[in-house]
């Protein structure tokens, strides 16, 4: 099943709901794609969540944030959080602002991401 919010997709595959974060979302694109994610979440009660990150060229606190509030808001409603398509960049600029992401893992790929929260 799949639903758009925006232009941000979201997708559910086996229990898992996907999603791929633009690089030109805005406050108030990143609160309804929080609500939105939360929903999907709820009503398709998912055991994980794949937060796909490979459009984004650079990292800044407000992306890294948005990255830890939607793992925590995952987590409360009982899902896994795992970050795909992290670039080195944005790696290495996420442990220079000292964002460690707490609770957040991550994968390869998207297909590694699922793997891992439906064998857990």
């Amino acid at each position: 099943m799949e639903s758009s919010f925006g232009t941000t997709p979201i997708v559910t595959i086996t229990g898992c709901v996907v999603v791929a974060i633009r690089d030109d979302l805005d406050d108030q694109g990143v609160v309804t794609l929080q609500d939105q994610l939360v929903e999907e979440v709820a009503r398709h009660k998912a055991r994980g969540v794949v937060i796909d990150i490979s459009s984004l060229e650079i990292v800044d606190t407000f992306a890294g944030r948005m990255l830890g509030a939607m793992a925590q808001m995952a987590r409360m409603m009982n899902a896994r959080t795992i970050v795909v398509g992290m670039r080195p960049a944005v790696a290495m600029t996420l442990v220079e602002l000292g964002m460690t992401l707490e609770g957040v893992e991550t994968a390869l790929n998207a297909d590694r991401a699922i793997d891992l929260i439906l064998h857990q």
